[in-house]
């Protein structure tokens, strides 16, 4: 580990850096329509964006520091068992395939800037709507936060902001610099300054990724040895290895599906989706978007070479960005630090105008101003979107940062629970408004109780991996234990409800609004103002 400031690298991080914030800010006028001060040109991107443009921008908002930072850094600390993301990325494509289109259709047929807008008209509950909306903003905080975690990784790597001795505020400083210009340039921007800069920062982790899975292994002296020396690593340790242990098969399965299911029920996953121009963008997207599970395989390769390079840090997170440093020229070193950091940066600025338009539309315009014009609903979504990144740092400060990888599994159970209302809605209204409410409760109480639960090398925090329990044994992720509650909770209460012909809201879709595409007659892509 170098001592001091790595003055090249930094140089060309900050090169980067501010290239990209340029190019924030002047998303402004790209794709500018008339009407700028709408939800639906500020946070949806006019609802206007192609193939290429949609992939780019889902890939800048799935691929985040957790894949650049997090599953290297599990896989470098526990072995095999972090690969659990890719199987996920492969598993949630087919998933994709048979929901996201039907819900786009249904978005634009009715205007729906977010899915709390299509369970509150499908279920015609406005309760259901508000606790699918406050998951969504729970859900994203810890996923923010774990963006900040991989700048603060690579900041730490190049030696800016001191050691863990030095204050606070001056420690963190740099990264505060870092979130205040996302900030600026997402208010200023709305979705298209996250779309452009996408572009950018895919291309760079396609040039790194390429360039170190070919420069690394020879430099280490191939992949055998790569695996020989972290397969001594994983003995000596006693724990971890090349392929899972027997005993925690289940686990790592759990968490593949587990996570799957999670991915797109992301307010941030959404935004992106609904940001495209028509429902076939969607579906070409579900067949080249794998592409990138590709990417993710190479990248958590990067764990076993940190090993193989004899990197030795306390926080793992530490561990990828360090193994750039000691293996690659300085100047290269900073490109690969660019990477990693506007690699958080895009998901983050998608995730706030998410967590925002869902604030917006689900709680502000629903309980506290129902006339909001949509300039208002511009104005309070802006203001919302420099606050959440506020409540991130709340995770930042009070979880443990060796395993940041818990963030997004913790994420994952909570916005877990909002699936049986947003994709059993958009096949079936069979499942009672009340039903989906109190499943959701179930699960939401549940998982958050197992996850406090969840023990870190340092400290008793929420974590998100898989929980044991007395006289069963290990049941897996936590997620997809409290999803199953839920729906067990769901389909019971459902059945007592219809028996008793208990109210079941009115449902303002129609099943022509499924198959609908952009052109179709009636499909309008903004609601009236006044409406809902």
């Amino acid at each position: 580990m170098n001592d001091g400031v790595n003055g090249v690298a930094l140089a060309v991080f900050i090169l980067f850096f501010a290239a990209v914030t340029v190019m924030g800010f002047l998303a402004a006028r790209w794709r500018k329509a008339e009407n700028e001060h709408s939800l639906d040109e500020w946070g949806l991107g006019g609802r206007s964006f192609g193939t290429w443009v949609t992939w780019f921008l889902l890939g800048g908002d799935l691929y985040t520091a957790y894949t650049f930072v997090a599953v290297p850094a599990a896989i470098y600390a526990a072995g095999a068992a972090g690969f659990f993301a890719v199987p996920y990325t492969i598993l949630v494509y087919p998933l994709i395939f048979t929901f996201l289109p039907r819900l786009w259709s249904v978005s634009h047929r009715h205007g729906y800037v977010t899915t709390s807008d299509f369970v509150r008209g499908r279920f015609g509950s406005k309760g259901l709507s508000l606790a699918v909306a406050l998951t969504g903003i729970l859900a994203t905080m810890p996923y923010i936060a774990l963006q900040l975690v991989g700048i603060q990784a690579v900041l730490d790597v190049m030696g800016v902001g001191g050691g863990e001795d030095t204050n606070w505020f001056i420690k963190d400083l740099p990264l505060l610099i870092a979130f205040g210009v996302l900030a600026a340039y997402t208010y200023s921007s709305g979705l298209r300054a996250p779309a452009l800069i996408a572009f950018v920062k895919d291309t760079l982790i396609y040039l790194v990724i390429a360039v170190a899975i070919i420069y690394i292994p020879i430099k280490l002296g191939g992949f055998d040895e790569i695996f020989a020396k972290a397969g001594e690593k994983y003995e000596a340790a006693g724990a971890g290895g090349l392929i899972p242990p027997e005993a925690g098969q289940w686990t790592y399965a759990t968490l593949a599906l587990g996570s799957a299911l999670a991915l797109f029920m992301y307010p941030h996953s959404i935004t992106a989706t609904l940001s495209s121009k028509s429902r076939e963008v969607i579906r070409r997207n579900t067949t080249i978007l794998p592409l990138y599970s590709l990417m993710l395989g190479l990248l958590a390769l990067l764990g076993f070479m940190a090993i193989a390079a004899g990197v030795n840090v306390k926080n793992g997170q530490l561990a990828i960005p360090q193994l750039f440093e000691n293996m690659f020229p300085a100047w290269f070193a900073g490109v690969a630090f660019a990477a990693i950091g506007i690699g958080a940066l895009v998901p983050a600025a998608i995730m706030s105008i998410a967590a925002a338009n869902l604030f917006t539309r689900n709680i502000y315009k629903d309980f506290l101003k129902p006339d909001a014009t949509a300039a208002q609903e511009t104005k309070v979504s802006k203001l919302v979107s420099l606050l959440v990144k506020v409540g991130a740092l709340a995770f930042v400060l009070t979880m443990d940062k060796t395993v940041a990888i818990n963030f997004q599994l913790l994420g994952g159970i909570w916005i877990l629970q909002t699936f049986p209302a947003l994709v059993g809605g958009l096949f079936t209204r069979w499942f009672h408004r009340w039903a989906l409410l109190g499943g959701w409760a179930v699960g939401m109480i549940y998982g958050t109780v197992a996850a406090y639960g969840v023990a870190s090398p340092t400290q008793k925090h929420f974590g998100g991996s898989s929980k044991e329990i007395p006289g069963i044994g290990e049941i897996g992720y936590i997620g997809l234990t409290a999803f199953v509650l839920n729906l067990v909770v769901t389909v019971g209460l459902t059945f007592v409800l219809k028996a008793m012909k208990a109210p079941e809201g009115v449902d303002e879709t129609k099943p022509e609004d499924y198959t609908a595409d952009a052109g179709d007659p009636g499909v309008k892509t903004e609601l009236p103002v006044g409406t809902h």
